[in-house]
């Protein structure tokens, strides 16, 4: 008996703004001037944010830190496409979409220096706290999304992960409850290229991490992750579709320029020459062209951002810093267990703190 096909399928990719600058201009999402000055000058304080971040963790007064530098345009462009109503459920490399989010920098520093402070959830805000383990991303975003559907909001939920989650079972079960289920949820995959060290051709023979999303029964869509505009404007209309019960798969290719975390050296699997093909492919570079090509940055501008950027974090790191300070060490061996075991009020002892037990 012959074969037939039974489905067709189809992955469309998206560009908007290409390397040079120059635009599409039938898929401009024609955003106003201001607002595009916003996106830029989030782009820049996350970068800048990042870099002091790593110096901080160096002098050690951090933890390990994940910088984002290479996927602002990624994160950016879809945290600046959600509503006021719409939740998002980060990973843990999420600090362009927590600042687009209004996420202070004092916040994600807290966070880094294991205050729970920089956890919290505050109540105006539909912002989750990071999760760290891979893939969970997806299971909380299906599932908020699911209670969308049920209580019929207008809202839909996004969530971040990278490419090595979607190696994981979590995603797929996510993706497929979110697509029988009507869960308002976006899944939005930063193809960084590498899952800490391992490269994406050896975790999937899938031409695309888009397609992922047939499996499930569920839209997917590939965008050029270093494009600001082109991932804001596919973001905006999967969060659109979300909203109304069909949930999409967003797949950004863009590039980890930088450390997996303060603890990683990516030199020992990476070529420098590759690094040099994506940094030609800079996201704000690319950004700052495009603004420049219409008017509305300039040499003097871009000064008068940079510094205001300077200002902004060396007083949110100094704020980070007095709130750190208020914190006691000792305060780790609480709040864990109603009775602490022994072996706990032991490295109480050694710590220096009190002890119930003795």
């Amino acid at each position: 008996m012959p074969r037939e096909t039974a489905v067709d399928f189809a992955i469309d990719r998206v560009q908007v703004l290409a390397p040079d600058g120059s635009v599409d201009e039938e898929l401009d999402p024609d955003l106003p001037e201001d607002r595009l000055l916003g996106l830029y000058r989030t782009m820049k304080l996350s970068r800048r944010l990042d870099e002091r971040a790593i110096a901080l963790q160096r002098r050690g007064e951090l933890g390990t830190y994940a910088p984002a530098i290479g996927q602002e345009a990624a994160q950016v462009g879809s945290a600046g496409a959600l509503s006021e109503s719409d939740w998002m459920v980060t990973s843990f490399r999420e600090t362009p979409a927590y600042l687009t989010r209004g996420t202070p920098p004092h916040v994600l520093l807290w966070y880094a220096m294991g205050m729970e402070e920089g956890a919290a959830v505050p109540r105006e805000t539909r912002n989750m706290p990071p999760s760290v383990p891979v893939g969970s991303q997806a299971l909380h975003a299906a599932g908020l999304g699911w209670a969308q559907e049920i209580r019929d909001e207008d809202a839909a939920t996004i969530g971040y992960f990278g490419d090595g989650a979607t190696s994981e079972g979590d995603v797929y079960e996510a993706l497929n409850l979110a697509g029988v289920y009507s869960s308002h949820a976006v899944f939005f995959c930063q193809n960084n290229q590498y899952a800490i060290s391992v490269p994406r051709e050896k975790q999937t023979k899938a031409e695309t991490l888009a397609q992922k999303a047939i499996s499930a029964g569920i839209e997917g869509v590939q965008v050029d992750g270093n494009d600001v505009l082109g991932t804001y404007a596919v973001t905006r209309d999967a969060l659109e579709s979300a909203r109304g019960g069909d949930p999409v798969l967003v797949e950004a290719l863009t590039y980890r320029r930088s450390l997996h975390t303060t603890a990683d050296d990516p030199s020992v699997y990476r070529l420098e020459e590759e690094e040099a093909e994506w940094e030609a492919r800079d996201p704000i570079e690319r950004f700052e062209a495009y603004l420049r090509d219409r008017g509305a940055l300039s040499d003097e501008r871009i000064a008068e951002i940079e510094a205001s950027i300077e200002d902004e974090l060396a007083e949110e790191i100094e704020r980070a810093k007095e709130g750190a300070q208020r914190i006691d060490p000792a305060d780790m061996f609480e709040y864990v267990y109603a009775t602490a075991p022994p072996e706990l009020e032991r490295q109480r002892a050694d710590f220096g703190g009190e002890s119930d037990g003795e």
